[in-house]
């Protein structure tokens, strides 16, 4: 029961503005978030990335505590490293989502105040989403972060599953630019990646504009 009322605090500590989106696609993964951070209604950063590259073709979110998300990000970016050096080839999207899991599970009794997307393409295109606590479930897409309620109506509005990038693409960025209507925690621009067979690619801005003016 403690545990749980530590959850339920530091769940309330990860409505901060953010919102991510990660959507599975035929040829690969889009990941989409904005990029303002603010400390309740302080914008204390309008260019904050949050959707980080972590091997050729892994790619990972962040919502919550800006400290506990980076350091989670170079800690699996070095684990990765470290696995391909070991074993000669590229660690699976399965095995970082797992590794990540392992390591946060490991603190659930004072939980990192993250919820994470881990996503990648290897064989097929594969989305986990993690929560503060480790637990880690496969999604065909997904959302973290305060936005995320309005994120998932656009989702089920517009989404192809068994779409391309490219007929997903414009979904994801406008999911992250509705949200961003509706809440002033969120906002300055959305940034939009992609992980496909040819690996890890940041769209330019403009490109992204003319995804959500589509």
């Amino acid at each position: 029961m403690e545990n749980e009322a530590i959850l339920q605090e530091k769940m309330k500590a990860l409505k901060t503005g953010t919102t991510t989106v990660g959507l599975t696609c035929t040829d690969g993964v889009i990941l989409a978030s904005d990029r303002r951070a603010t400390m309740g209604y302080f914008i204390a950063s309008k260019d904050v990335q949050k959707v980080f590259q972590i091997d050729d073709r892994i790619a990972m979110t962040v919502a919550g505590s800006v400290a506990d998300a980076q350091f989670l990000v170079r800690l699996l970016q070095a684990e990765c490293r470290l696995y391909r050096l070991k074993h000669g080839r590229p660690m699976t999207t399965r095995n970082a989502a797992s590794l990540l899991s392992n390591m946060m599970f490991q603190y659930k009794f004072f939980p990192y105040w993250v919820q994470l997307i881990v996503a990648g393409y290897d064989e097929k295109a594969e989305i986990y989403s993690l929560d503060p606590l480790g637990g880690v479930t496969e999604e065909k897409y997904t959302s973290t972060g305060s936005g995320s309620p309005v994120a998932y109506g656009v989702i089920e509005e517009g989404y192809k599953a068994n779409g391309a990038i490219k007929d997903n693409a414009p979904v994801a960025a406008k999911e992250i630019a509705m949200a961003m209507r509706r809440a002033a925690a969120k906002g300055e621009y959305v940034d939009v990646v992609t992980v496909s067979k040819s690996g890890f690619r940041r769209l330019e801005k403009a490109d992204v504009l003319k995804l959500i003016e589509n």
